[in-house]
């Protein structure tokens, strides 16, 4: 059982949330203008994690804010390198302002789920960091292609769970188009982490257990509930001894 792990959480999305999110989570992933946010918001959101000493990540993904970034693109991949590589700089260009480094990178939605399954689009992102030459870690699912991808170039990761969403025996998340992609109980998600934490199991949406590790775990800050489901999760995950840092 870890004495602690980190609770990461998307921000500056337009949502609002991050002054009342900050002081729970240890960790932050800010968009950076692919799916939400433009340099004011990432100014914001940076002054707001330097205050809380929140570690702070790129959240890039595909360039979609129409659907958010949830919806897959089929992109040539010097398109897609080209679009990865100016979210981060915009973001860089930002802390470099605040005298803050860059902590680490996560793609967002339907690129993040690409990555984990799709050597090609893993070998993207990665080849972004390689050329930005950043000193900065990858958060990545467990078991994952882009997890493979990035071992192989040195580049340093961090595995990554969701606190408030379910998973497939595959260790793939339930879509959003089913009824219980999301886990809106703090409860359950109590239990869903701390499984996690102390056993390295999942439970799945079918019920059996499947072998995960995960050092950083998310809740995402668009959930309605974000605030009271992150705040009920690290008053519980402390309660059992284990601190958010």
């Amino acid at each position: 059982m870890p004495e602690s792990i980190d609770i990461n959480v998307d921000v500056g999305e337009g949502i609002g949330n991050e002054s009342l999110l900050m002081p729970y989570i240890s960790s932050c992933n800010i968009a950076c203008g692919g799916h939400a946010g433009d340099f004011e918001t990432m100014k914001t959101v940076v002054g707001l994690a330097k205050q809380h000493r929140v570690k702070i990540g790129a959240h890039p993904s595909f360039p979609d804010k129409v659907h958010f970034g949830r919806k897959k693109m089929d992109m040539p991949c010097v398109a897609l390198y080209t679009s990865i590589k100016n979210q981060i700089t915009d973001l860089v260009t930002v802390l470099k302002e605040a005298h803050i480094q860059l902590h680490h990178v996560k793609p967002h939605g339907a690129l993040y789920n690409l990555a984990a399954v799709d050597e090609k689009v893993a070998n993207v992102v990665v080849e972004v960091m390689k050329g930005l030459m950043l000193r900065a870690k990858l958060y990545v699912p467990y078991n994952s292609v882009i997890a493979e991808v990035a071992k192989k170039n040195n580049i340093p990761i961090t595995y990554e769970a969701f606190a408030d969403r379910n998973y497939n025996e595959d260790l793939t998340l339930v879509s959003r188009t089913e009824k219980k992609a999301l886990i809106e109980d703090v409860e359950v998600m109590f239990e869903h982490v701390y499984s996690v934490l102390s056993s390295e199991k999942i439970k799945t949406i079918s019920g059996k257990l499947i072998n995960i590790k995960a050092e950083t775990f998310c809740v995402h800050g668009d959930n309605p509930k974000a605030v009271s489901l992150i705040s009920g999760l690290s008053k519980r995950l402390e309660s059992k001894g284990v601190k958010i840092r």
